[in-house]
């Protein structure tokens, strides 16, 4: 089984505009809106944690480079 390439945030965003205008468009059921929230949530989440990690990154690199020029 091959193994699931993860979205890139320029991707996840993309998929979450496209929910938004289906979520916006008012022509799905209560349950279909429902799914589409759901989604959207987990996306979001995804989307935090990917700019969280690089956050982190850009924190460890920053303070890298301070010890290099001390």
């Amino acid at each position: 089984m091959a193994a699931k390439k993860e979205k890139s945030v320029e991707e996840t965003f993309q998929e979450l505009e496209e929910i938004i205008c289906k979520l916006e468009s008012g022509e799905s059921s209560l349950e279909e809106s429902f799914k589409y929230y759901e989604a959207g949530m987990k996306l979001v989440k995804s989307c935090n944690e990917k700019i969280d990690k690089v956050e982190k990154q850009i924190i460890v690199l920053e303070e890298d480079g301070e010890n290099h020029e001390l």
